[in-house]
């Protein structure tokens, strides 16, 4: 996998017309262009041809969490339309986890299991009953989905080394909340920089704000592309 491809950006847009601005700009430059709830809301499978018409490839962030017939149903629209990447809530339980393995099989589509999100910290997750470290309830809802046949993890940094240390190397690991030194952490509440995330075992790196917010997006995502290869060193 070269570094640009491990470069995620998101499509966190209101509309296919700004999308495709962004599209034109970065898919030169980054690998993987994800599509997530507010823009697949807006513009549905449109968004994820988009993309493909780019010559990037699809993440299409859905995080699906439902029963598993509703669940397994959405996996194989979602594989018709090539995509590279879904995730899937791994608290959805192993019923629907094998469902949507099975829903997913023989396809290119590769299934990622969201575990905490990274914006909740402690705090958050006694509030809604998952008491203790963060760590914690990423090691088990990760065992849990990779035990029944899922790709892949969504994890924050904090939890990455030692996800990789207890997983086989083919499980990839998918790393929001990177922030490049000196940058603000928006509602991210477990961060890292590119390059620590890369040492620490994250296959694909999602960068958002960053990029978005930088006055040469161009260049601020090849500033991470570089920071990727220079740990792949």
């Amino acid at each position: 996998m070269q570094p640009r491809d491990r470069l995620v950006f998101p499509l966190d847009v209101p509309d296919l017309e700004t999308a495709r601005v962004w599209i034109d700009r970065l898919a030169g430059e980054v690998g993987v262009l994800k599509v997530g709830l507010e823009l697949f809301t807006a513009a549905g499978p449109d968004a994820v041809r988009a993309v493909h018409a780019s010559g990037a490839k699809c993440f299409l962030d859905l995080k699906l969490h439902d029963i598993s017939a509703t669940m397994a149903s959405a996996v194989r629209a979602a594989a018709r339309l090539g995509v590279e990447y879904l995730t899937v809530h791994a608290v959805a339980a192993p019923a629907a986890l094998t469902a949507v393995r099975d829903a997913a099989d023989g396809s290119k589509t590769r299934l990622l299991a969201v575990t905490v999100l990274t914006s909740l910290d402690a705090d958050e997750l006694t509030a809604i009953g998952l008491a203790g470290p963060p760590a914690a309830a990423v090691e088990r809802l990760a065992r849990l989905a990779v035990r029944h046949g899922i790709d892949g993890l969504v994890c924050s940094p904090e939890e990455c080394a030692a996800l990789r240390r207890s997983l086989a190397d083919d499980v990839l690991l998918v790393v929001p909340g990177i922030r490049p030194a000196g940058s603000e952490r928006g509602d991210q509440a477990r961060v890292a920089t590119p390059g620590r995330a890369r040492r620490e075992g994250a296959d694909l790196l999602v960068v958002g704000r960053p990029i978005r917010h930088a006055d040469d997006p161009v260049a601020a995502a090849r500033a991470i592309v570089a920071e990727i290869a220079e740990a792949n060193a």
